[in-house]
C-alpha cells in the first residue's frame, strides 16, 4: 500500500477552499452589491457530472443546485453568500478572475477539478479543463501542478475547443491518482483519473 501524501484529497478533511478547483476550470465567482457576498458557479461538459459537484460543495457546507443555461447547457450555481466572499477575495482582482500568487494545488482541489472538468484522453494522460475565458490564468495553473508534483503540457488553443492541462506518464499520472483519491460516489469512474488500466480505487 502506498503511503499517504500530505497533499491528497484524503489527507485531511474537506474545506471550502478546496472550492478553488471549480476556478481552475471553467468555474467562476462573483461578489454582489457591497462586495459582501459571492455566488460560485460553473457550466458543465456533461450534465451527468452535477451531483458530484453539488456533493463536493455540500461537503465544505456550501448549497449549490444545477440549474439549465440560457444555451442549454446544465450549471451549478449556489446562492450569494456571505461564507464565499473569502474565496472570491483570493480569487479575483476586481472581477477579473486570477489565480493567488504561489497558490498550492492539493488533491482537494484537484479532486473537485477533476469531477467537474476532467477527463482520460485516448492515451493513457488525462486532461483538466481551462477556462478559455481567462487565459491569464493558465499559466499560474501550469506552474501550481507543477510545484503539486504533476507537470502539466497545455493542449488546445480555445478555438475549436476546451483548452486544458494534460497529464502524462506513468509516473505523473500515478501521481494523480494518488491526489486526488478514489471515483467520487456520484460520479462515473469514466471520467476520473486511472493507470495501469485501472481506476484509482
Amino acid at each position: 500500500m502506498s503511503q499517504l501524501s500530505l497533499f491528497s484529497a484524503e489527507a485531511r478533511p474537506a474545506r471550502l477552499a478546496d472550492l478553488a478547483g471549480l476556478l481552475c476550470g471553467p468555474g467562476q465567482i462573483a461578489r454582489f452589491g457591497a462586495g459582501d457576498q459571492a455566488r460560485l458557479s460553473i457550466v458543465l461538459p456533461d450534465p451527468a457530472r452535477a451531483p458530484a459537484v453539488v456533493a463536493a460543495c455540500a461537503a465544505v457546507g456550501i448549497a449549490a443546485q444545477p440549474v439549465l443555461t440560457e444555451t442549454g447547457a446544465v450549471s451549478v450555481r449556489t446562492a450569494f453568500r456571505c461564507d464565499l466572499v473569502g474565496l472570491a477575495r483570493e480569487w479575483t482582482s476586481g472581477a477579473v478572475k486570477q489565480v493567488p500568487a504561489e497558490w498550492q494545488l492539493d488533491g482537494a482541489a484537484l479532486r473537485v477539478w477533476a469531477a467537474s472538468a476532467g477527463w482520460p484522453d485516448e492515451r493513457g494522460g488525462y486532461l483538466l479543463a481551462l477556462d478559455d475565458n481567462a487565459p491569464h490564468t493558465h499559466q499560474a495553473l501550469i506552474a501550481a501542478a507543477t510545484r503539486a508534483g504533476i507537470p502539466p503540457a497545455r493542449v488546445g488553443d480555445g478555438t475549436g475547443g476546451c483548452t486544458a492541462l494534460r497529464i502524462s506518464g506513468t509516473r505523473r499520472v500515478q501521481r494523480l491518482v494518488e491526489l486526488v483519491g478514489p471515483v467520487p460516489a456520484r460520479l462515473s469512474g469514466e471520467h476520473w483519473p486511472r493507470y495501469w488500466g485501472r481506476n484509482a480505487s
